[in-house]
């Protein structure tokens, strides 16, 4: 190959680099805009300070998420406070959303699209509806969610399959039938009540001392420790009882960071749910709270019922140094207040989970559930010594070895 041929194939070579980054470039932006959507937003002028109400609906199932008392809450779930934080992303998501595509199909093509609306059936192809009300439960804005708009990424999912959900088919029940493609899949839209549920809990923190007692006594047990992150010990360990460090490890961290599944109905039968006769376990904390747990019977997906008492109890005054200086002392009182402020306000964010009944997974309330021989080292088998074992006997010494000769009998 000669100079001449040489520069013709490199400068071939960067023409088709620069041609393949172009039409690679052309493909991804060609989602993001494009002439038919014009960027124009899906919901214009949406009145996100007037909404009260979101509801969801999607064949038999819904949810409702209403403005009580200033307070987010689910209603399918009694009123418990909803996940403020998600829900909020979510209107601001919506009032933003634009309209990437206008799409051109007939009535008898939006089953295809699963933009059928909940109240005409269609099965599986039904939309899931979402309305926005105001304080006196009037429509604000609606707007139905069809099927996801999936693209190939180029590689092979670990879950199987290389295709995702980049946006999502949709349609504003405003008569006009007009269907459009957002950029946005919006696949944390569904009705399951406990998605919604504001999922902040009480956490166990500088764990003092765990008593847990079951049922009828005989499994119980105390594991204490002297100072913080020190190590845990069996507070009534009788004789021959090791607690295996090890197996008790777990304790040390118990609700440490706990979270829940569900919430249940507040007039639940203590009898159906176990907590008739509970495991308690009662912890206690170098800060002054006290926790008191009762777990009922598993229950469906191996969770367990479970209700929580909190107290809590902080030293009012600081006690000065030895030998503190004045100049420190503004600054340490002002730590101390600082300090007990927060504690009390985590008592009174705490207490207010005692009014219910959560479903919690087993993994967050294992070390509650292992009974006394659970935690204890196992003993270990005394061996036979051989060289004690009975004269003559089998696998024993011969006491007459040393005294009579071996004899040399024909064989």
């Amino acid at each position: 190959m000669n100079r001449k041929q040489f520069v013709i194939l490199l400068l071939a070579g960067v023409v088709a680099g620069l041609a393949g980054w172009k039409v690679s470039k052309s493909n991804k932006e060609s989602f993001a805009t494009s002439e038919t959507g014009g960027g124009r937003k899906l919901l214009p002028n949406f009145p996100i300070n007037d909404v009260a109400h979101l509801r969801i609906k999607q064949g038999a199932g819904e949810v409702n998420l209403v403005k009580k008392d200033d307070l987010w809450r689910v209603k399918e779930r009694y009123d418990y406070p909803a996940n403020f934080s998600e829900l909020g992303d979510f209107l601001k998501k919506l009032q933003d959303l634009k309209i990437i595509e206008d799409v051109q199909v007939g009535p008898s093509q939006m089953g295809r699209l699963e933009l059928t609306p909940p109240d005409k059936g269609g099965g599986s192809n039904t939309a899931t509806l979402v309305e926005f009300k105001d304080p006196k439960d009037a429509t604000l804005k609606s707007v139905l969610l069809g099927k996801k708009y999936t693209r190939s990424s180029g590689e092979a999912s670990p879950m199987g399959g290389g295709d995702m959900p980049v946006g999502r088919y949709v349609m504003v029940p405003d008569g006009a039938n007009k269907v459009w493609l957002i950029n946005d899949p919006l696949s944390n839209v569904e009705t399951k009540p406990e998605q919604w549920l504001n999922k902040d809990f009480f956490k166990v923190e500088k764990l003092k001392s765990i008593a847990v007692t079951h049922p009828g006594g005989t499994n119980s047990w105390t594991l204490t420790r002297d100072k913080e992150g020190g190590d845990l010990k069996l507070a009534d360990a009788k004789e021959g009882e090791n607690l295996d460090t090890g197996k008790a490890s777990g304790a040390g961290y118990a609700l440490s960071s706990p979270s829940f599944n569900d919430v249940m109905a507040p007039d639940a039968k203590a009898e159906e749910t176990g907590l008739d006769k509970p495991i308690t376990a009662k912890l206690e904390t170098f800060d002054g709270f006290v926790y008191t747990v009762k777990l009922g019977k598993p229950m469906k997906e191996d969770a367990y019922p479970m209700k929580v008492a909190v107290e809590g109890s902080f030293a009012k005054t600081r006690e000065p140094g030895k030998d503190e200086k004045p100049e420190d002392k503004e600054k340490l009182d002002k730590e101390f207040k600082d300090k007990t402020s927060k504690l009390e306000e985590k008592l009174k964010t705490e207490k207010s989970y005692e009014k219910w009944t959560y479903l919690i997974a087993k993994w967050s309330v294992d070390p509650l559930l292992k009974e006394r021989k659970d935690l204890l080292a196992e003993k270990k088998e005394e061996k036979k010594d051989d060289a004690k074992a009975a004269p003559g006997g089998p696998g024993g010494a011969d006491p007459l070895k040393d005294i009579i000769p071996q004899l040399n009998l024909p064989k």
